[in-house]
């Protein structure tokens, strides 16, 4: 069993009451604690003749109200505490993580125009959590290219063979071997190569894609052997594919349980969280929900 709980962020909205849900499940899986949070803002920024009341007691919230009544009938929950915080969203929900196992939210909430796409709280807790977040999108993200999978439960994850994540690989068994779900793994690779030569010079001999294609799984294959010792019992489906990685992983993720991808490493000439092209149109495009997981993430 876990100490550390999974966090859900609600807000009232139905793309909270969702990601509820899927944290309910994920806490029930892990044999965790389930901590339900509600950050509650207000303007500081009101004028000094508009009367303006002040936050509500600590167990006066509408919203943690409502996730009571809709968890109170339900068998088998794990324990549950609620917390109502003070603050900005955007700001309260990273540090959260802190303290937490995940951390579950929906990819859109009462946001204004910041939550036209992903939102800003969603993408802020993506970037800057010290665990692993997870956004659960709305029903209805059409996925229009088709991929050949196997039947069943299937999570699905990003490997960049030149840049492998082990906290992410760790993570995504680890996902699989919960939810008793295939792997599948995608690999993407640049093609075609770009051979650039100066003037003069003799151009590079062409490399042939297979060679390519063999080389990116025998990689893959390498990275993912100690992560198959560890749960042997997960079936994984490695897919090496040319081209654009997030058009795979948004391909791959229909009807699959979960899409998992890294989040950037911080580099010396840029020593801020980057949350990575890649992993940011996947949160903006996958039809399933999506775990960004930090690179000191321990999981596995």
């Amino acid at each position: 069993m876990s100490t550390l709980p999974v966090i859900a962020a609600v807000d009232g909205s139905d793309d909270s009451l969702r990601a509820l849900d899927w944290a309910l499940d994920a806490a029930r899986r892990r044999r965790a604690p389930l901590r339900v949070v509600h950050v509650r803002q207000y303007a500081a920024w009101a004028q000094p003749d508009v009367l303006v009341a002040g936050p509500p007691a600590p167990d006066d919230d509408p919203v943690l109200d409502e996730v009571r009544e809709r968890l109170a009938d339900i068998a088998e929950r794990p324990v549950v505490e609620y917390l109502a915080l003070e603050g900005a969203p955007s700001a309260v929900l990273p540090e959260l993580g802190a303290t937490a196992e995940l951390l579950v939210l929906g990819s859109r909430g009462r946001g204004g125009f910041a939550s036209l796409l992903l939102g800003s709280n969603g993408m802020a807790a993506a970037r800057d959590a010290e665990c692993p977040v997870v956004v659960v999108p709305r029903p209805g993200r059409e996925v229009h290219e088709d991929v050949a999978v196997a039947p069943g439960p299937r999570v699905v994850v990003g490997l960049k063979v030149d840049a492998p994540d082990e906290a992410t690989l760790a993570f995504a068994h680890t996902e699989a071997a919960l939810r008793g779900a295939r792997l599948q793994v995608v690999a993407a690779y640049q093609w075609p190569l770009q051979a650039w030569a100066v003037p003069g010079e003799m151009v590079p001999p062409v490399i042939d894609q297979d060679a390519v294609e063999g080389e990116t799984r025998t990689l893959a294959e390498g990275f993912l052997a100690p992560h198959h010792r560890r749960h042997p019992d997960v079936q994984v489906d490695l897919h090496a594919a040319p081209g654009d990685a997030a058009g795979h992983l948004v391909a791959a993720s229909k009807d699959a349980e979960l899409v998992v991808v890294g989040r950037h490493r911080r580099r010396l000439l840029t020593p801020i969280r980057m949350i990575g092209s890649v992993t940011q149109a996947v949160l903006l495009h996958a039809a399933s929900p999506v775990a960004v997981v930090p690179p000191t993430a321990a999981n596995g």
